[in-house]
């Protein structure tokens, strides 16, 4: 794939990023990944970072998380729990406005479980439908993730599509 020469087109490479590293358990360069007060040009000694674009995520199933330290906390902890994960992105739609990106899509995820004895295999693929909302700002660095928000896509029952009623 060429460079990206647009805003749209930069902000889907960030997005692309953000998955791939957290496919690779690359904590480092998903923590690159979000905002920083500096990216804000704010100084953290004389200003409370949650005061100035204050990051935000929200996993599925999981309370709002606010501020960086505890949205990088939450990855890391996702990072060491999960033997296995890849993302396959659908509907994946950019909006930019100024400074500001929104991108909405669907994480089709498979992920694996651990082993299920001292074995080197993976525990049982499982997979999982969420939709999900991410915020970009631009900095000087680039597009950088202002905030997260994943929400699990609810399967419908069979005996609902059916029009049976459960016992």
């Amino acid at each position: 794939m060429s460079a990206p020469h647009t805003d749209v087109e930069e902000v889907e490479a960030a997005n692309t990023a953000f998955y791939e590293a957290l496919e690779r358990g690359d904590f480092e360069e998903l923590s690159s990944l979000w905002l920083t007060p500096s990216d804000l040009g704010v100084d953290e000694e004389y200003h409370d970072p949650a005061d100035t674009g204050v990051v935000s995520c929200i996993h599925p199933g999981w309370p709002v998380l606010t501020g960086r330290a505890e949205v990088l906390r939450s990855y890391a902890l996702i990072m060491a729990n999960t033997e296995y994960i890849q993302f396959f992105l659908t509907d994946v739609h950019v909006s930019v406005t100024g400074d500001t990106a929104l991108l909405t899509c669907t994480e089709n995820i498979l992920s694996g479980g651990p082993a299920p004895e001292a074995g080197g295999e993976l525990g049982p693929l499982v997979g999982q439908l969420v939709v999900a909302t991410n915020i970009f700002r631009r900095t000087p660095d680039g597009w950088k993730i202002w905030s997260h928000h994943a929400s699990p896509v609810l399967a419908e029952n069979d005996d609902e599509e059916s029009g049976e009623t459960p016992d």
